[in-house]
């Protein structure tokens, strides 16, 4: 099971993540997150990560995903409090190439 939970300070959304992104859970992750961005376009998008058990390629997909969506509504996205069970899986994905996570997060 995944809950998502939306706050918003500003111009600025936080997604907490609870639970387990895998192929299963990560649509109604996406579809929850893109739904509130749309509707709500803040400059920022924060994905807290800091309650997610377990991620597989859909998670690094997920963050990939609100990437390019953020970059559409000029807008930017970070993901934050990364549990360190998660940190190999996302060094080794490339995703901070694209600048969302902070080298000292991971």
């Amino acid at each position: 099971m995944i809950e998502v939970k939306i706050a918003r300070d500003a111009d600025t959304a936080t997604a907490f993540i609870t639970g387990d992104i895998d192929h299963h859970t990560a649509r109604d992750v996406r579809e929850q997150i893109d739904a509130y961005v749309q509707e709500t376009r803040p400059s920022l998008l924060n994905l807290d990560f800091s309650q997610v058990q377990f991620m597989d390629s859909s998670g690094v997909g997920l963050i990939m995903g609100r990437y390019r969506i953020m970059q559409t509504l000029n807008g930017s996205v970070s993901v934050v409090n990364v549990p360190a069970h998660l940190k190999r899986l996302i060094k080794m994905s490339g995703l901070l190439a694209l600048g969302v996570i902070k080298e000292g997060e991971v």
